[in-house]
This record gives C-alpha cells, sequence and structure tokens, in this order.
C-alpha cells in the first residue's frame, strides 16, 4: 500500500514539474516575443505611449512621483539600453526555449545544464533586485527555486530508474 502511495506522489510530483517546465517555456516564448519587439521599438513610440498613460495623473498632480518617473525613463532611455534589454530578452528567451523543449524530451544532460542555468539566472535575479527592488524578481527568483528543486527531483527518478533498467 505504501508502494502505491509513493508512486501516486511522484507522478503528482511529474505533473507538477511538467507543468513549471511548460511555465517556464511560456515565459521563455514571452522573452523571445519581448525581445523581438523591443528591436522594432522606437524612443518616440515609448515617449508617447507613455505620455498617453500618464497625461491625465500629470494633468491632475504635475508633482506625481510616478508619473514623473515613467516620462523621465522613457526619455532617457537610449539605443544601446533597447539594444541590451534586447539581446537579455532574446537570449535568456532562447536559452530557457532549448532547455524547456530538452526537459520535456527527457535528455539526460538538460537536467544538470537547466540547474546550472536556471542557478545563475537566479543569482542574476537577486543582483539585480538589489539594485532595482523589484517585487517580480524576488516571484520569478522564488519559482526559479521551486523548479529547479523539481529538475533535481526529477533527475534523480530518471536516473534511479535507468539504473534499475540496467
Amino acid at each position: 500500500m505504501f508502494h502505491l502511495d509513493k508512486k501516486t506522489e511522484e507522478k503528482d510530483i511529474f505533473y507538477i514539474f511538467e507543468g513549471s517546465v511548460i511555465l517556464k517555456g511560456l515565459h521563455a516564448i514571452i522573452e523571445i516575443v519581448g525581445g523581438v519587439l523591443v528591436l522594432f521599438i522606437t524612443q518616440n513610440f515609448i515617449i508617447q505611449t507613455v505620455l498617453k498613460i500618464t497625461q491625465e495623473e500629470l494633468i491632475e498632480d504635475p508633482k506625481d512621483f510616478i508619473a514623473n518617473y515613467l516620462v523621465h525613463v522613457s526619455q532617457n532611455f537610449s539605443i544601446s539600453s533597447k539594444y541590451f534589454i534586447a539581446f537579455y530578452l532574446l537570449s535568456h528567451g532562447i536559452i530557457k526555449g532549448i532547455l524547456v523543449i530538452a526537459l520535456l524530451k527527457k535528455k539526460l544532460w538538460a537536467y544538470p545544464v537547466s540547474i546550472f542555468v536556471f542557478g545563475a539566472f537566479m543569482f542574476y535575479q537577486i543582483i539585480r533586485y538589489t539594485h532595482t527592488h523589484s517585487i517580480w524578481l524576488i516571484i520569478f527568483t522564488v519559482f526559479d527555486v521551486f523548479v529547479i528543486w523539481l529538475i533535481w527531483h526529477e533527475y534523480r527518478q530518471i536516473k534511479t530508474e535507468h539504473n534499475l533498467s540496467s
């Protein structure tokens, strides 16, 4: 009876692993699309969009911190910033996409590589957090910790199954 419960538990963990990896894949697609879009967005478009979004708030309160900050950032958005953002999004998206496909195909090499790469991305996110204090970086980092644990767990399961069948 315990064996059946353990088997059911492992199946549930596998489904969570698979769902989490698929979410990473969707995030990779969003990063790739975002990176491509950034390449085609002009500074003028960004400024005009920010002005449209913040216009009413600035009319109500010309000293609104957030609205003024957004206008300031959009006006200082440089070509080098644009290319850095595009490179960042595209490289992360492509790397994650390749790893997600390999994990879903149960390629053995992908498990340790994914743990290393996602760990490196986590490290970078933590460093970025110290500069930006973005709650999103914390959320992504916590999710990455969970995904890394699932990858490690699944890797151990596959290695055990592989050793038993040898």
